[in-house]
């Protein structure tokens, strides 16, 4: 499955935002089973670089944590595609509808987000971050071991 994993819950993570850090980092450990990929859209990684930089006033740090979320999960691609479809969307927010079209185009199977009130005109899957490790703790304790 691909999940494209929105800025708030990057953000959670390399930020320590409590209480959501938790699960963000559990939304991140799913990049370790196989079946699980998970994406953050190159628009959202200057994002987060700059509202990291700006929390933590420190770009080597903020260098060194982006280094380590590229180990865990891929860069989805923001085309022309993308950027026009967000544009016919007239969405209140803009960032969101680059979200959504980086999900939708490149055929996601959802976007994880805090606030999937962002995405009440989605026509792909949203899931908050404890919706997501709920179903896929599920998806485990039914499937038979190996």
């Amino acid at each position: 499955m691909k999940f494209l994993i929105d800025t708030n819950i990057i953000l959670d993570v390399l930020l320590k935002r409590e209480p959501f850090c938790s699960s963000g980092v559990g939304v991140l450990n799913l990049a370790k089973q196989r079946s699980v990929h998970l994406y953050v859209s190159a628009s959202a990684v200057t994002d987060i670089y700059y509202i990291a930089n700006r929390e933590l006033r420190d770009k080597a740090q903020v260098r060194s944590l982006l280094i380590k979320l590229v180990k865990i999960v891929s860069i989805a691609s923001v085309s022309e595609d993308e950027i026009q479809y967000a544009l016919s969307l007239c969405w209140g927010d803009f960032e969101d509808s680059v979200q959504y079209s980086v999900g939708l185009l490149q055929e996601m199977d959802g976007i994880v987000t805090r606030n999937p009130k962002d995405y009440k005109e989605a026509e792909i899957r949203i899931w908050t971050p404890d919706e997501l490790l709920s179903q896929r703790q599920q998806n485990q304790t039914i499937s038979p071991s190996s």
